[in-house]
């Protein structure tokens, strides 16, 4: 919302917008807490912060990365969540003191988001073998996209991607090659 937020702040929008806004970009955490419900489980006291600490990358290194052998799994993605943070506050408050003093033009970095999210999926998609949730998410959000256009496809193409990951979620798990441990 960091990088929507700026845009916000002009006048001619109302509160409606921002909050329905801010709903849409934030909704893709309903994913991921989807798909970390069993990573998640069993880590007791640390279950809250973990959720609340939640960001696209702690997202992405959660599903790609497994403790090492000998590694508690419980604080290996507590440490995870805690240092992804930290490097966010960090990095955003040294983003913030250096910007007030330095001037420069911003046109072409919104590119910034979208080549996250590529990086994002690129490296779920190679790190697992069987990629029939990223190819439902695909094809929901290209039929939203034809269907609702550019502007208003967001909202239909998560709720179907919702519906299709809910009601696949029992064949896809049993379908497991063996061996393959279920992923975010």
């Amino acid at each position: 919302m960091q990088f929507v937020a700026i845009n916000l702040l002009i006048p001619g929008y109302q509160l409606l917008q921002i909050v329905f806004l801010t709903l849409m970009v934030n909704a893709r955490h309903l994913f991921y807490g989807l798909s970390l419900i069993d990573k998640f489980r069993d880590l007791g006291r640390k279950k809250g912060y973990m959720i609340f600490a939640l960001t696209d990358e702690t997202y992405s290194l959660l599903c790609a990365k497994n403790p090492p052998n000998g590694v508690d799994r419980q604080w290996f993605y507590f440490f995870i969540c805690l240092l992804d943070q930290c490097y966010w506050i960090l990095g955003c408050t040294t983003g913030a003191i250096i910007g007030s003093f330095l001037r420069f033009n911003t046109k072409g970095i919104d590119f910034a988001m979208t080549a996250l999210f590529v990086v994002i999926f690129l490296d779920l998609w190679q790190s697992t073998k069987n990629n029939l949730t990223a190819l439902i998410g695909i094809a929901a959000s290209v039929f939203a996209l034809l269907i609702f256009g550019a502007e208003n496809f967001l909202l239909p193409a998560m709720v179907l991607i919702l519906i299709f990951l809910t009601l696949t979620r029992k064949t896809m798990e049993n379908n497991l090659p063996k061996g393959e441990t279920k992923q975010c």
